[in-house]
């Protein structure tokens, strides 16, 4: 069955020309239809991806107590252990906690305003016990940024905004967080609670996500209006881009942002261990978005928000707070 999700060649964009124009139309197609792309042509070596998945795989193999040792809350830098999450409950429903650990990390660009920056730019935490993820993970996200940079452009072409109105135009200091989130297998975490997930139904909260997944029976589902849930399609080639609500009010509601979960492990595949690299990108913690309207947009009349708060807000709503 073809997928309402496309795959672009993003090097053909870079490029120019008329095969850069038939590319922008297929972005606004699927982003219109789901929130989704897959992008192939993006450059990354894969051995990059590889090695940090290798690095990350050893610190999650640590004991509990010494991964503790890095133990952050929902937005700080460092471990966000097992139970700390429920991203289903970002609509305001309550749900089971997702069944995942995380390690992640920031961008370093401070401001000099201690409280933006305890906010937005805490220092990053490295574990002395697997040194090198520090430099696998930095270099990782430095071609993640550079590549959410190129997106933002090519997005904005696909609308054809000029550029004093432009997406990327409100990123020269964007604030974003790049996962590494580990799915362990159903031998070590028991049976899921009923409507338990990796990760709950949400939608991201920024502009881009970029995603480096491994494919598996528990692995990532896409919704859409026509299609309902579905598995996401996959292609080792490509890296899957889905856009989040910042991005959705900006554009006037013209592109949803990609609703989607990962599925909790299944009993056919009890020792499937899955490990996913996310890059989550946004814009200037103080950028004012201002809805598109039309022709552009599919809304007229929305208020302006300012990105840091509207982001903040999401990520108060999943945070699992003790009872």
């Amino acid at each position: 069955m073809s997928s309402p999700i496309l795959t672009v060649d993003i090097s053909q964009w870079r490029r120019g020309g008329d095969a850069a124009e038939a590319l922008c139309r297929a972005v606004d197609e699927s982003l219109q239809t789901a929130g989704f792309l897959l992008v192939t042509g993006h450059g990354i070596d894969p051995a990059l991806p590889a090695d940090l998945r290798a690095a990350a795989r050893r610190f999650f193999a640590l004991p509990a107590h010494v991964k503790s040792r890095y133990a952050v809350a929902v937005g700080g830098r460092g471990w966000i252990g097992p139970g700390m999450e429920a991203n289903g409950s970002a609509d305001g429903s309550e749900t089971p906690p997702d069944l995942k650990e995380t390690y992640n990390c920031g961008a370093q660009t401070p401001t000099g305003d201690p409280v933006v920056d305890a906010a937005w730019f805490p220092p990053n935490v490295w574990p002395a016990e697997v040194p090198e993820l520090d430099e696998l993970f930095t270099e990782y996200c430095r071609q993640m940024k550079l590549l959410s940079d190129d997106l933002l452009a090519l997005m904005s072409a696909a609308l054809g905004l000029d550029s004093g109105h432009d997406f990327l135009g409100r990123a020269e200091r964007a604030t974003w967080t790049s996962n590494i989130n580990h799915y362990p297998a159903l031998t070590e975490v028991g049976r899921p609670e009923e409507g338990q997930f990796r990760i709950g139904a949400h939608t991201d909260f920024g502009t881009v996500t970029v995603l480096d997944r491994e494919p598996g029976s528990g692995g990532l589902q896409v919704y859409t209006e026509e299609g309902g849930w579905a598995d996401a399609p996959y292609d080792p080639e490509a890296l899957t881009i889905n856009i989040g609500d910042l991005l959705e009010y900006w554009t006037g509601g013209r592109w949803p942002a990609g609703r989607h979960r990962v599925l909790p492990p299944q009993a056919d595949a009890p020792d499937e261990d899955l490990m996913s690299l996310i890059f989550f990108y946004e814009l200037d913690h103080d950028a004012v978005v201002t809805p598109l309207g039309p022709p552009v947009g599919a809304a007229n009349g929305q208020p302006p928000v300012v990105a840091g708060e509207f982001i903040m807000e999401r990520l108060e709503a999943i945070t699992v707070t003790a009872s």
